[in-house]
Formats: structure tokens, C-alpha cells, sequence
């Protein structure tokens, strides 16, 4: 593996202001890293990947980050799985089937174990293992994007601006309060320019934006590289017996030691559709709290998050189902609102407010819902009363029963987050 470093020396060294001026197309290869076990989401990852959990109604995490790609145009992705894929290998093979004729395609490609019988050591053995989809795309730059992400974001202006600067490696950053730095790796610029003079992992007292001093940037865990500057940092990192093989905590400060590596402003970044008050939303919800949070985020009347901006659309596979119908069971009608309800949902003679549904749930008469995000094919029994939960796949909840109001009861059964969400798993059987 150590000649490596030649891949693309004669091929992918190019002049970018020539690139940009003649209005050439980069070769671009897309590499999404959707390996991780999601630990903090249990019980939603108890038998799929982190970027299978469904979110919104019928998406995928994995949803999220694929739209943006090829939205933007970027349509050779390559999705690196590791941990319990066969849910997401299975949603990537029936929902992301892109025109072969123009060498399109989004493919999972599961751990190889190239160098021995061994998982992934991190996010960077990750690419290394995986070189050989380098050596035969032979691209000139490579997005390296997160599977598990909920933002909307047009990729053409991150690698244009990458081009312009003559980075090795520019990393998307999110501008965050420096009271919440300690939770992100932060990214410390020059205070005119991109370049990144310093990479700080959870830094408890970081220094402050120029423009915004009690606010920083924080890495999105989005990057886009030179093919060659990616392959000769991957070999570096593999004859380094400390590292952690980790991209963030690893690659990208060897890259930012050598002057390679600059940020690119994600607060920038303009999306056709979206609202000025929609801009740079992005949340990572890699706990159920946060996962909940941007559920409710989706069904306020203004939404942070619109799923509705058809010329950015988030595309998903569709069930073949009928629409959703509000049925008046007896002499109660449905009193639902700040709500989405998916296809193949029947809400009958209940009350539903701020609330996900997703396709095929049933609510029966007199029940009550707030706060709550259903999977697929719940059924919710009458006079059922539920608030801040999580119900997985597959759950029938029998005629009155109370779930999120005796939050002891249902920590003896259920998965109770930090935050009082209770989370049912997925055919959970009362």
C-alpha cells in the first residue's frame, strides 16, 4: 500500500484558475461515511446503521447528505457502511438509482478488509481501506461527507471556493456559540482568509471569530479534497502507529500543520428555495434528544428546516401507498395541527399536535398525541395518550395506554433520554 502516494501525481495535478476561468467540469468522486453504530440512538440502532434511522416521516438520515450531492450534480457517490448495513444497503439499492448511461451511481460498498481481518479503525482507515475506488475513479478532487446530518446545502460553492484558494483540503465550518465549543472540533482562521491555523478538538476556552468574537467555527465533518493531497495524508496517517485513525482528530490536523488546509463558511452557503431565516440550519442528532428536537423543528408553523423546498428536494424512496386521510370517527372529528402526516396514515376522531407521522401509521378515536414522531406502520389504540416519544417500526400501543407522563413507569420498560424522551423500540411488544 505504500506506493499509493504516486496515484495521481501526472493526473490530478491541474491549474485551478485555469479550471474555473474555462468553466471546465472537475472530476469530483463523492465518498459518504455511513459506518458508524449510533450508540447514543439506541433503541433506534439496535438493529439498523445510524444513517438508516428514519427521520421526517418517510427519509432516511443517510436522505440528507445524498439529496445535497446530487442536487449539486455530484453523482459518483460511493457509501462506505460498516455496522448492521443491511436496512441501509437495502435503501440506498431500491431508492438511489441514478442514469448509468451518463455514468451516474450512488453504491454501498460494505468493509473489504483489505488489510486483514479487521474492521475499520476510524473515519480515515475507513478511506484507506477503500483506496481502490480511488485508483479506478481517478478524480480530481473527493468530497468526504457524514451520513447522519440534517441540513440543506449546495456543495458547487464549497468546492469553488477550494478551488479559488488552492487549498489541499477545505473543511465546511458552522458558525456556533463558544459556550457550545466543547462538543465540536473547532476551527481557529486566519482573521482575513480561509486558511486554518489551528484545529481544536473540544476545546473548553477557544478564541472567538473576528467578525463574531462569542461566536466560532465548528467542523461540519464535511470536506472536500485534492485527490493527491487525500492519498499522500491517508498513507502518512497509516505509518503512524499513534494515530488514531480518525479524520478530524488526525488527517486534518496533519494538514493544517503542513499551510494545506482552509474553512469554508457554511453560514454562506445559499441554497436555491430556501428562506434567509432557513439559511445554515444543520444539526447533528446523534442523541435522542437532539433527534427529537429536530423532528419539532420540522412542524412549526415557520420551520427552521423546510422539507417543502421543491427546488432543493430531499429525495427519498416512496412507499407505494394511498394519501394520508383525517377521518370524523363517530361524532368526533380529528383536531390535528403543526403536524406532518405521510402517505398511508389514517388519523381517526384523535388529537395530533406537533407531531411526525410517518407512512401506514393508524391513530385510533379519542386518542391524543404531543410531541411525538411515529415510525412506519405504528398503530396508536383508542384513548392512547403519548407526548414526547419516539415509537419505532412496527409498534401497536394498546387502547389506553399512557406513555411520557410517568417517566420512572417507563424507564422500567423503554429507553428514557437525558432530556424525558421516551423511546420504544422497534416491534416492541406490550
Amino acid at each position: 500500500m505504500a506506493n499509493r502516494t504516486e496515484l495521481g501525481k501526472d493526473d490530478c495535478v491541474i491549474d485551478n484558475a485555469a479550471l474555473l476561468e474555462l468553466g471546465s467540469r472537475p472530476q469530483v468522486l463523492s465518498i459518504v461515511l455511513a459506518g458508524g453504530e449510533g450508540k447514543r440512538l439506541m433503541p433506534l440502532t439496535a438493529d439498523r446503521a445510524k444513517p438508516a434511522v428514519p427521520f421526517g416521516g418517510p427519509y432516511r438520515l443517510i436522505d440528507f447528505a445524498l439529496s445535497n450531492l446530487v442536487n449539486g450534480g455530484y453523482r459518483k457517490i460511493v457509501v462506505l457502511t460498516q455496522y448492521k448495513s443491511h436496512s441501509l444497503d437495502v435503501h440506498i439499492s431500491r431508492t438511489w438509482r441514478l442514469s448509468t448511461l451518463l455514468g451516474s451511481y450512488v453504491s454501498s460498498v460494505p468493509a473489504q478488509m483489505r488489510r486483514g481481518p479487521e474492521w475499520f479503525q476510524g473515519s480515515a482507515d475507513a478511506l484507506f481501506q477503500n483506496m481502490n475506488i480511488i485508483d479506478d475513479e481517478r478524480p480530481q478532487y473527493i468530497f468526504v461527507f457524514g451520513a447522519d446530518h440534517i441540513y440543506r446545502m449546495d456543495p458547487r460553492q464549497m468546492l469553488d471556493q477550494h478551488i479559488r484558494s488552492g487549498a489541499g483540503v477545505t473543511v465546511a465550518g458552522l458558525r456556533v456559540d463558544r459556550s457550545e465549543a466543547s462538543a465540536f472540533g473547532v476551527i481557529d482562521r486566519e482573521e482575513s482568509g480561509t486558511q486554518i491555523k489551528q484545529f481544536l478538538e473540544k476545546p473548553e476556552d477557544p478564541p472567538g471569530l473576528a467578525d463574531d468574537p462569542n461566536r466560532v467555527l465548528a467542523s461540519m465533518g464535511n470536506y472536500v479534497f485534492n485527490t493527491e493531497v487525500l492519498v499522500e495524508a491517508l498513507n502518512a496517517d497509516y505509518q503512524d502507529s499513534t494515530s488514531r485513525r480518525d479524520m478530524g482528530g488526525d488527517i486534518i490536523p496533519r494538514l493544517v500543520g503542513e499551510g494545506a488546509a482552509h474553512v469554508y463558511d457554511y453560514t454562506t452557503n445559499i441554497v436555491p428555495g430556501d428562506e434567509e431565516d432557513q439559511r445554515g440550519y444543520w444539526r447533528d442528532v446523534g442523541t435522542l434528544d437532539a433527534f427529537f428536537d429536530a423532528h419539532m423543528d420540522l412542524v412549526q408553523p415557520l420551520p427552521a428546516f423546510s422539507l417543502y423546498n421543491q427546488q432543493w428536494p430531499i429525495f427519498t424512496m416512496a412507499r407505494s401507498l394511498p394519501p394520508a386521510k383525517l377521518v370524523r370517527d363517530g361524532v368526533r372529528s380529528p383536531d390535528v395541527y403543526n403536524t406532518t402526516v405521510s402517505n398511508g396514515a389514517i388519523l381517526s376522531g384523535c388529537t395530533v399536535y406537533e407531531s411526525v407521522i410517518a407512512p401506514n401509521v393508524r391513530v385510533a378515536r379519542d386518542a391524543t398525541l404531543e410531541g411525538t414522531v411515529l415510525f412506519d406502520d405504528v398503530h396508536v389504540g383508542a384513548g392512547a395518550q403519548i407526548k414526547n416519544a419516539i415509537i419505532d417500526k412496527g409498534v401497536n400501543i394498546p387502547d389506553g395506554t399512557r406513555i411520557g407522563f410517568d417517566l420512572e413507569e417507563d424507564a422500567a420498560r423503554f429507553t428514557v433520554s437525558d432530556g424525558g424522551i421516551v423511546a420504544v423500540p422497534k416491534r416492541y411488544k406490550f
